[in-house]
């Protein structure tokens, strides 16, 4: 990750251990490497799809957390169907051969429009470098999770029309975030001196991704707005606001993230389908579920949505969150909490919680799910809440008092 001012050896700039980026992973594929990020379901990271360009869909993800470093092979990769090699729906989803560990984070998605103009917080494991002098590509010296912030300026369809559709690639309109690497002069503000959208950036917090930062994300209040793709140097005429002449993430050249709210039904309808042994109708519910002897296994809540409905053609949302009952999460299940979102045409989806397994004796313990917040929808006059229990059943022999 390209930073600016200070040195890449500053702490300001390292996504270490145990700081809230441990779901951020290096994702390594036929001799190149990217970054990802771990879902909110604990099974997938999502990435680039350019990563797999070479045509093999395999891969292994590294995790870097506080308990150490991990890699995970993957058991299968799924590129977006509309990707083009061009930039336009630059997505994969990896799903991982085993259970990732307990200390990565898991990310819920940033799911509003209302992220254009926002600040996110950018983590990869890209080159390092600076904005004076762009990315280092003689580095060597070792994987360094970096992060910095942007302010997301504009979508893709506003850069298109304000340079007169004279892009030499193309995306659907709305698809993409974009953000220019700003040194705070007017000279090398891009997207203010292209199409009149100035900032003069962040200071010494501002970066751009570089080579290695592709399929990273850009946070948004913690959850996932972005995924990376690529860096331009865009004139126009005689507006020349990089700083030098080379393609290298310094100042004055932009960057651009698939835009997560534009493509989230593509990805909460992949994970489901990829559930092993989900419940498709109430009778297959499993109330009470084994609690395992290691990593993880999935505790399903299925959504049934039977209330009323304001219009079939719209997207109807809940927000759902767990609650200790005698299980305590991070301990016997790792907390979820989210918006559950039901695409036109759908009735029903699962919510998973991973259950943690361990080898101790202990009672058969329970937790809950909490579901609220119904929009585009209701659950019927006077409802405001929907809550499920599941309990956790001890495998593991032994007596407890």
């Amino acid at each position: 990750m390209v930073t600016t001012v200070t040195s890449f050896t500053d702490l300001r700039n390292r996504a270490l251990p145990g700081e809230g980026y441990d779901g951020v992973v290096r994702v390594s594929s036929g001799g190149y490497y990217g970054t990802g990020v771990l879902l909110y379901d604990g099974q997938a990271v999502l990435t680039a799809a350019h990563l797999f360009d070479h045509g093999s869909l395999s891969a292994s993800v590294r995790f870097e957390t506080s308990s150490g470093i991990q890699t995970v092979s993957a058991s299968s990769v799924l590129v977006h169907p509309l990707y083009n090699q061009n930039g336009s729906s630059d997505l994969a989803l990896v799903w991982l051969g085993q259970s990732a560990p307990l200390t990565a984070e898991r990310y819920t998605l940033y799911r509003d429009g209302d992220d254009i103009g926002q600040v996110a917080t950018l983590v990869g494991y890209g080159l390092p470098g600076s904005g004076a002098t762009g990315a280092l590509s003689g580095y060597s010296a070792g994987d360094l999770r970096l992060k910095a912030e942007n302010r997301m300026d504009v979508d893709f369809g506003t850069l298109q029309s304000g340079l007169w559709n004279s892009l030499s690639w193309s995306a659907p309109a709305g698809s993409q975030l974009l953000a220019d690497f700003d040194d705070g002069t007017v000279g090398h503000d891009a997207l203010g001196m292209l199409i009149n959208r100035f900032d003069a950036g962040l200071g010494v917090d501002e970066g751009l991704i570089a080579p290695g930062d592709s399929g990273g994300p850009a946070f948004i209040n913690g959850k996932l707005a972005g995924i990376a793709t690529y860096t331009a140097s865009l004139y126009e005429g005689s507006t020349h606001p990089d700083i030098d002449s080379e393609l290298n993430s310094s100042f004055g050249e932009i960057a651009a993230w698939q835009r997560v709210s534009y493509y989230q039904q593509w990805i909460d309808q992949n994970l489901r389908a990829h559930y092993p042994d989900a419940p498709t109708k109430p009778e297959e519910v499993k109330k009470a579920v084994p609690e395992g002897s290691s990593g993880t296994t999935h505790a399903y809540f299925l959504l049934q949505f039977t209330g009323v409905r304001s219009d079939p053609n719209e997207i109807l949302s809940v927000d759902f969150a767990t609650r200790d009952g005698t299980a305590t999460a991070g301990q016997d299940y790792v907390a979820a909490h989210g918006t559950l979102k039901l695409y036109p045409g759908e009735n029903q989806a699962v919510i998973p919680v991973e259950i943690i397994g361990d080898t101790t004796p202990e009672p058969d313990e329970n937790f809950y799910l909490d579901v609220t917040h119904p929009v585009g929808g209701s659950f019927g006059d006077g409802v405001v809440q929907l809550t499920a229990v599941r309990t956790i059943v001890n495998d593991d022999g032994g007596a407890v008092a």
